[in-house]
């Protein structure tokens, strides 16, 4: 059986690797040489502004007064330059967004598999192909472009990551940190000759990287004042910034500003997902070598943007967020970045028709380099006769283009110039992708086959070994042997394709796994004849009508990670299970409880996701009905003739009641601090931090009692699930775990409703004792709708609250009861803890469930894995790479999901077994045993 684990553990891995790279491997490629304009550039030196977390409306809007919310940048794209709106990519993070404007290109998934490091990738960049650059601002962000960059003419000037605090008294000092530092640093280049003449070079970037709108967003949500007063600091900031440059050198005019922001944000306040609010983001340039504003009479767009920003007279130009970055390159005549897929948007630039065709055609040649790289990259690594070329942009056709253009700015005929400059980059980003995606196809067959093979064994491993359906002994003969030889040489056989066609080691992992797995299903032949013997026996009608039930159930699981209202339908039938199946007749006042809360439960997913309004008075009202729960369990404990009870019970049950009421004093007070913007207090966070501690130790210190120890498993975990609370979510684990203690009494009812077993006394039924039970049973038909249950249970503990496979569903609030100051990993960590909290709790009453019905955990297990082996080969074949990039990120985080689930299942199997049935000893003293 361990080897079973083992090969299981080590298949799922496999499969759940695979999408990265079938799907998400890096797209970047290297070898270009770089292409540059040779015409003289219209600045020479440009400043870059980042207002990170900026939406475009929230700039671009007019205030209650009808007045600019931004006086000075209004004032700009009304007298001086041109404006517009940047669409940016999801995920839509600082990082990728800072990519996507510097370098020019979309970050790809498989940084986030990186773990989003300062360079996943090694990429190029403006700044790195620029003279000098100088940066200011968060330590976050301004490091990773100095390392990407070769020699050491990229400098950069950061504040202390502590600075980054939500609960802080003004997020907007970030900014003035940066004006202020900008300030002395021209200040004391007067008086230090080398910094002068760096400073008075051409190709200098200086960049502003401003984080106080986006901390304000988090702390403050999008409409607050905050908010909106940090906007007119950086308004204020850039005025100032832009009239010292201009001054410091003469008013030269050869100047160029550009003002834009990373990523937007939701009116809740998050961002990474790809709602407008978070992908639309402000774009202003002004300065040397661009447009004038450019009054037009009419022009459409599908939003109504123009009307409500009063704009609708001055040209609107929408550029894609990765077409800044050759925009910048062209302006200060720097090679445009190796790797950039960014089209140069030719309507920002104030210059001759020359200039912009010659640009354009720099801009289709940088492209049509990576594609040339990506082509012979895949040429070289395929059999000549398998190979099949991008055929719009054969070697033929590239010198077509690239003569027809040249010949074109020959004549001067620059407009067709331009034209066919666009045709062709979007035919090498066509080809670009053809030949990134060439290999999916005969990948995604290898790991179908795999999935289908192991989801296939697993269903023999069930029926033999815990069922009564086979009579078959196995035998080890002749045909084994040649089964074995045959199977060997396929492998060797598809070895040797990938050998010759030097392919990455990971393809011989996903082609060569299907055969063992296969080989492991065809020796169970006679368990599969007998299984078909077996079933030409069973009633058609019924054997249908199970395969539909099944088919159903599982369908509705998929559904319910797309539209969280399936969970709502699915708890409905849940409610009805005991009228179905004749239950309610022998345990009425079960069966109406049951129902009832089913039904309670169906509310919270139809519930908005988790974060959007926060409501601290519910969660101080879960606390105080926790605590009613508790005082009334305490009651009926004291009344009932419990000879078990010791005082030893009675402090850890009283800690746990303390703990609760900490838990909602704090949450009560913090938020209130946070309010009057006096930050965290510290003795809060201790009480958190402490609280967090002792939730994972309380519950060990109680008796193995099967409600006692459940119970007290709620109450440790309730105190911290209370602190990572905003609002309804709160209530949650409160329905689910009584939810699942009736759960237990129903299986109850059903064993004796089948005639499988008779009733245990639940009450005095003790943990530490159940694995005891060496007569476990067969399994039953009964029990795959027991672990369907289970599975479904669970992914109600993770999308009741919220689309855990959205970074929108994060809001930074939940853990302000333990920290403000901006760290991802100890935030995303309590976020996960507090995802994982319901999972404990359904994951206990299942191991309650198995002891209590004799089943071994392994045999419902397979039955789980099984059902979400089924699930995750639909997510396999949903994952998307194309489309809105929300739809990308969603079908990742699904298969992710799923995948990780059956890993995870299996941890949690462990630690529901430790945390019911282990007991700590706080001191020596004489074991009761139940009889």
């Amino acid at each position: 059986i361990p080897i079973f684990i083992l090969a299981g553990l080590l298949v799922h891995c496999v499969f759940l690797v695979s999408i990265f790279d079938i799907y998400f491997s890096s797209p970047l490629v290297h070898g270009m040489t770089p292409q540059q304009t040779l015409l003289p550039p219209p600045a020479k030196r440009l400043v870059l502004f980042v207002a990170d977390g900026l939406r475009a409306d929230s700039l671009y809007e007019l205030n209650s007064s009808n007045r600019p919310q931004a006086p000075y940048l209004r004032s700009i794209l009304e007298n001086n330059g041109s404006w517009g709106i940047s669409h940016t990519r999801v995920p839509t993070e600082s990082r990728p967004g800072h990519v996507a404007l510097i370098a020019g290109f979309y970050e790809d998934v498989s940084a986030v598999a990186k773990g989003w490091k300062e360079n996943p990738v090694e990429f190029d960049s403006v700044f790195n192909q620029s003279k000098y650059t100088w940066s200011w601002g968060s330590p976050d962000i301004l490091p990773m472009f100095a390392k990407g960059a070769t020699g050491d003419h990229v400098y950069t000037f950061c504040y202390t990551a502590e600075s980054e605090d939500f609960g802080a008294q003004d997020a907007a000092k970030l900014d003035t940190w940066v004006f202020d530092h900008v300030k002395s640093f021209f200040n004391s280049s007067r008086s230090n000759q080398t910094l002068l003449s760096a400073l008075n070079e051409d190709k200098v970037v200086l960049f502003l990287h401003l984080l106080g709108i986006d901390t304000n967003g988090h702390a403050h949500r999008p409409y607050s004042r905050e908010y909106k007063e940090n906007i007119k600091v950086v308004d204020e900031g850039v005025k100032e910034i832009a009239s010292l440059i201009e001054n410091f050198y003469g008013n030269d005019g050869k100047t160029a500003f550009i003002l834009t922001s990373d990523h937007g944000m939701t009116d809740w306040g998050s961002h990474g997902a790809g709602h407008p609010s978070e992908t639309l983001t402000p774009l202003i340039v002004w300065g040397a070598g661009v447009n004038y504003p450019q009054k037009v009479t009419s022009q459409f767009f599908e939003d109504n943007f123009l009307k409500e920003w009063k704009l609708e007279n001055l040209k609107r130009l929408d550029v894609n967020q990765a077409d800044i970055a050759p925009l910048m390159a062209s302006l200060i005549g720097v090679p445009f970045p190796l790797n950039s897929v960014g089209t140069l948007p030719l309507e920002y630039l104030n210059n001759s028709a020359h200039f912009k065709a010659e640009s354009m055609f720099t801009n289709a040649v940088q492209i049509l380099e990576q594609f040339k790289v990506k082509m012979r990259q895949k040429k070289e690594t395929t059999l000549s006769f398998l190979f099949t070329p991008f055929k719009p942009l054969s070697d033929s056709e590239q010198i077509n283009f690239l003569k027809k253009t040249r010949l074109y700015i020959q004549q001067r005929k620059y407009d067709e110039a331009v034209s066919l400059c666009k045709t062709l980059i979007n035919l090498a980003l066509e080809g670009l992708s053809y030949y990134h995606t060439y290999d999916r196809l005969f990948l995604g067959l290898s790991i179908a086959m795999g999935f289908v093979g192991w989801t296939t064994y697993v269903i023999l491993v069930i029926i033999k070994t815990h069922t009564n359906l086979t009579k078959t002994v196995q035998t080890y003969n002749k045909e084994s042997t040649v089964l074995f030889y045959a199977f060997a040489i396929v492998g060797m056989i598809i070895a040797f394709f990938l050998l010759i066609q030097t392919c990455p080691w990971t393809y011989y992992i996903y082609c060569l796994l299907p055969v063992p797995v296969w080989y492991a299903v065809v020796r169970e032949l006679p368990v599969i004849q007998d299984l078909a013997a077996n079933l030409l026996s069973l009633h058609i009608g019924q054997f249908i009508g199970f395969l539909l039930v099944c088919t159903l159930g599982i369908e509705i699981l998929v559904f319910s990670f797309f539209y969280r209202s399936a969970l709502t339908i699915g708890l409905l039938v849940f409610a009805g299970w005991p009228v179905i199946t004749q239950l309610w007749v022998q345990a009425k006042t079960t069966a109406l409880i049951w129902t009832l809360l089913c039904v309670l439960l169906a509310v919270f997913p139809l519930m908005p996701v988790v974060g959007r309004e926060p409501n601290i008075p519910l969660v101080i009202a879960t606390g105080l009905l926790t605590l009613l729960i508790s005082c009334f369990s305490l009651a009926c404990r004291c009344l009932s003739e419990n000879k078990h009870r010791s005082n030893e019970e009675l402090k850890v049950y009283f800690c746990q009641m303390l703990s609760i009421t900490l838990s909602t004093y704090v949450v009560s007070s913090t938020h209130d601090s946070l309010k009057n913007k006096q930050g965290l207090p510290v003795l809060n966070q201790i009480i958190s931090w402490m609280t967090l501690v002792s939730s994972s130790v309380l519950p060990l210190l109680s008796p193995t009692f099967l409600f006692q120890r459940l119970f007290s498993i709620l109450l440790s975990l309730m105190s911290t699930y209370l602190l990572l609370s905003t609002g309804y979510e709160a209530l949650f684990p409160l329905v689910l775990s009584g939810l699942m203690f009736v759960w237990i009494n129903m299986e109850q009812e059903a064993l004796q409703h089948y005639g499988l077993s008779l009733k245990p006394k639940l009450a005095v039924f003790n943990f530490a004792y159940a694995t005891d039970i060496t007569q476990f049973r067969q399994l039953h038909l009964d029990d795959v709708r027991r672990s369907f249950f289970f599975v479904f249970f669970i992914v109600t503990a993770f999308f009741g609250t919220g689309n855990i496979a959205s970074v929108n569903s994060f809001d930074p609030a939940s853990v302000y009861c333990f920290l403000t100051v901006f760290s991802p990993f100890m935030m995303g960590g309590l976020l996960v803890l507090k995802v994982v909290i319901p999972f404990v709790l359904v994951s206990c009453a299942f191991e309650a469930v198995q002891v209590t019905t004799q089943l071994s955990s392994k045999s419902l297990f397979l039955i789980v894995l099984v059902i979400s082996d089924i699930m995750a080969l639909h997510f396999f074949f949903l994952v998307k790479d194309y489309g809105s990039w929300l739809d990308i990120g969603t079908s990742i985080s699904h298969y992710v999901l799923v995948m990780s689930l059956t890993i995870f299942m299996m941890l949690m199997n462990g630690l529901a077994q430790l945390v019911t049935t282990k007991r700590l000893e706080l001191s020596r003293r004489t074991k009761h045993h139940s009889t």
